[in-house]
């Protein structure tokens, strides 16, 4: 596996696109040139410039740095979200491909409703009912996701839970919380860890959704979904409001597929 990632010229693109998004983030009280939060009126609308290198928005404050600072709330809440939705997606779909029968009815007909709800309009929802908070945010982005989780899980663990090893454990005593702990679980993670990585970008996605509308985290946060939608109105005369935020979630989106599509082809089995 590791050797197959590290000749994938894109996956390590992608992984050094994160890491280094990873560190400016982690460094931006250090490194940004400027006041995220607050702006002065006088240098509002500047141009890209030697003092502004990304030029400023509509309140003068600095993009560049408004940037950085975003850069830790979009991968804080696509981690911690798909993190939500791996703990309840891996725990229901776990126990519905292992016990069957009634559990699996419940579990898959929660996730039957909640897929049969385009995504975006469940999340506009569902926080629109609740404030909007980082954390709330979070947690949102990860229950919508769950259903998509737990039926990959359920599928895998069906398969599995049928091979000669696991009976073998099971007439030898094995408890179920043994079987599906010890035996199941570990050989299901392979297509999981894939799709978790793949939702780590669909969650950023949801994330930049939700604060382009108003209902991510609140202002003056950073956040890239919003400083988009603050400079949609202003395209015509300073397109660099939206023009860098947006080259920054498609970035970042794009390097996080990158890195699931190697994990991908580094986890078959069949490669």
């Amino acid at each position: 596996m590791h050797h197959r990632v590290v000749r994938s010229r894109w996956t390590l693109t992608g992984l050094a696109v994160v890491v280094a998004l990873a560190l400016a983030g982690l460094a931006a009280p250090l490194i940004a040139p400027g006041d995220p939060y607050h702006g002065h009126l006088a240098a509002a609308l500047q141009a890209p410039s030697r003092a502004f290198p990304l030029g400023t928005d509509a309140q003068g404050r600095d993009i560049l740095s408004r940037l950085l600072f975003g850069a830790r709330l979009s991968l804080a809440v696509g981690l911690a979200s798909q993190v939500i939705a791996l703990a309840v997606g891996l725990t229901l779909g776990l126990a519905a491909g292992f016990y069957g029968r009634s559990v699996d009815a419940v579990v898959m007909r929660a996730a039957d409703v909640t897929l049969a709800f385009p995504s975006l309009l469940l999340l506009i929802a569902v926080a629109a009912a609740v404030k909007p908070t980082l954390p709330v945010v979070c947690v949102v982005i990860g229950v919508v996701g769950w259903a998509g989780m737990a039926r990959l899980v359920r599928g895998q663990v069906l398969v599995v839970r049928r091979l000669d090893y696991v009976h073998a454990a099971r007439a030898l005593g094995a408890s179920d919380a043994r079987l599906a702990a010890r035996h199941v679980l570990p050989n299901v993670l392979s297509p999981v860890i894939v799709a978790a990585t793949l939702g780590v970008g669909g969650a950023i996605m949801a994330e930049a959704a939700l604060s382009f509308v108003g209902l991510g985290a609140p202002p003056p946060t950073p956040s890239w979904g919003a400083m988009v939608a603050e400079g949609r109105d202003l395209l015509r005369v300073a397109p660099w409001v939206s023009l860098f935020p947006g080259l920054a979630i498609g970035l970042t989106v794009l390097a996080v597929n990158l890195i699931g599509d190697g994990l991908r082809d580094a986890l078959d089995v069949r490669a």
